[in-house]
């Protein structure tokens, strides 16, 4: 059986954790690698890939199956998306919540024009996380549903406090309230707020001569960021901040507490501890694009998201397989 040809476009951390991924998957091959830095550049993990600027990706329609698009969801994907599911069938990680069914509508018009596939808004959250919200509240429809995220690294977060003046390197972290957690463990089904369910501690380098209350101020009040939240800022040295920060762990958690029958308390809970953020996000990518190719070998065409594709169309393995073995 031939294998699935695979292409991605941006080889920052996702990308890279997508090459990683695809390489544990034994029915697809990455055909290239597409960057707007240009072939010098970019140093896949496998040297006989071949890398090319994105503006040459015209040159490999009918011969890459599923593209996997690795840029940001602020400005890449909103544009990348439609643009490059004119031409294959994609994959996204589009993540801006408020602005999936825009995202949808827009990419939804373009692939079914050109019949393609495009997969948006791929990974843990919105993804798996959002797979466990439908089947619990489907399951438990008397409850409450609560998602924690963390502790993990904000990659958003800490690109803010970058930007601001005498910062010279930064690392934030979303940690879940343990006693929110365990308030919702044992049935109680609190309203929360968000300063109640997760707190932020900030790791940061600055200038020599920098206001350190200042920049501890701009960080705290900052809206949309931080000012909702207890926020603590502790300044490092730049070699402290590489010794103990330079991972992209994250996870979280998604709970429902609900009743069945008169009087009976139940608990669903899904969790992920994750060493790397990209790495894992780019794992889920992968396999819905194997998702992606078998939706368009069988004319599916249009925009998809993970609660649209039943979970058998990830796996390698066949129906049969699957019935036999993990039923």
């Amino acid at each position: 059986m031939s294998k699935i040809k695979i292409g991605i476009i941006g080889y920052g951390n996702l990308g890279r954790g997508a090459e990683f991924a695809i390489n544990q998957q034994q029915d697809m091959e990455l055909v290239a690698i597409f960057t707007r830095r240009g072939p010098s550049g970019v140093t896949p993990l496998n040297p006989t890939v071949p890398v090319y600027h994105v503006d040459e990706v015209v040159q490999f329609v009918e011969k890459i199956d599923v593209m996997i698009l690795c840029g940001g969801s602020a400005t890449d994907l909103p544009e990348q998306t439609p643009t490059f599911t004119r031409l294959f069938n994609t994959v996204d990680s589009f993540d801006t919540h408020a602005k999936i069914p825009e995202h949808f509508a827009a990419v939804d018009a373009v692939a079914k024009a050109h019949q393609t596939v495009s997969v948006i808004s791929v990974g843990w959250d919105p993804g798996l996380f959002s797979l466990n919200r439908v089947l619990a509240e489907a399951v438990l429809p008397v409850g409450e549903t609560y998602t924690f995220w963390g502790k993990g690294v904000s990659q958003g977060h800490s690109d803010a406090i970058r930007r601001i003046e005498g910062v010279l390197d930064a690392k934030q972290y979303t940690i879940p309230v343990e006693a929110a957690m365990d308030a919702v463990r044992n049935g109680k089904q609190p309203a929360l707020t968000t300063r109640q369910k997760h707190q932020r501690e900030c790791f940061v380098v600055v200038e020599d001569n920098a206001d350190r209350q200042r920049i501890e101020q701009a960080i705290v009040s900052m809206p949309n960021y931080f000012n909702d939240y207890d926020t603590t800022v502790h300044f490092v040295p730049q070699a402290e901040l590489d010794a103990n920060h330079a991972g992209l762990p994250h996870g979280g958690f998604v709970i429902r507490s609900g009743q069945t029958g008169e009087a009976n308390n139940e608990l669903m809970e899904f969790r992920l501890k994750l060493d790397s953020n990209p790495e894992f996000t780019a794992s889920i990518l992968v396999s819905y694009a194997r998702a992606a190719h078998r939706l368009a070998a069988a004319g599916q065409f249009g925009a998809k998201t993970v609660l649209d594709i039943p979970l058998g169309l990830l796996s390698p393995r066949s129906s049969e397989t699957l019935r036999k073995e993990f039923l």
